[in-house]
């Protein structure tokens, strides 16, 4: 079964919006992990509002310079979940039919690599809830950006994870992974 990996920049403020703020941190460690994710994953999943950031930004950079990561987001298969986008026009991309737990259960069910999932919403909230969430990986950024904490959509999800792993980076960005508690 393939594993469903989200991985979301955040603000020591709670802050995941607009992550225009993690250009300073990205640097060649930063850089690093990131290609390991995406090397590890053949899918990506997302909601309807990182849908239409990414959508926007991603087509518009340059493919053929790997420091970049273009050529695997404009390429790699795009699952979104949404109900109100029909005709999407990101390269690859198709719009999760039905229920959301069923169609991710049966993305997971597919041959293939990790699925992995930007942003940290009202998808992922639905998908912890029905235990669909291998692994949480938050890129927590020595920032503080106030506005909309990305808790505010949570409010009915209660989850505990054991931390499987931390790389703090010399820029002072941590990466803390997190997989679910499971019951022994």
């Amino acid at each position: 079964m393939r594993k469903l990996i989200n991985s979301t920049y955040v603000t020591l403020d709670g802050v995941i919006e607009n992550p225009m703020w993690t250009s300073p941190y990205f640097d060649e460690e930063a850089m690093s992990l990131a290609g390991e994710q995406t090397e590890e994953a053949d899918a990506m999943l997302m909601g309807r509002a990182t849908y239409d950031g990414m959508s926007v930004a991603w087509p518009n950079m340059d493919e053929s310079d790997p420091n970049t990561g273009a050529a695997y987001f404009n390429n790699v298969k795009k699952y979104v979940a949404s109900t109100t986008l029909t005709n999407p026009t990101w390269n690859n991309t198709e719009v999760l039919q039905g229920d959301l737990v069923e169609a991710v259960r049966a993305l997971k069910a597919q041959e293939g690599r990790s699925i992995i999932q930007y942003g940290f919403g009202s998808v992922t909230a639905q998908l912890i809830k029905a235990g669909l969430v291998d692994e949480v990986r938050f890129w927590i950024h020595p920032v503080l950006e106030g506005g909309p904490s990305l808790t505010a959509p949570l409010t009915d999800v209660k989850a505990s994870f054991d931390l499987v792993d931390t790389r703090v980076h010399k820029s002072g960005v941590i990466v803390a992974s997190y997989r679910p508690k499971t019951t022994a």
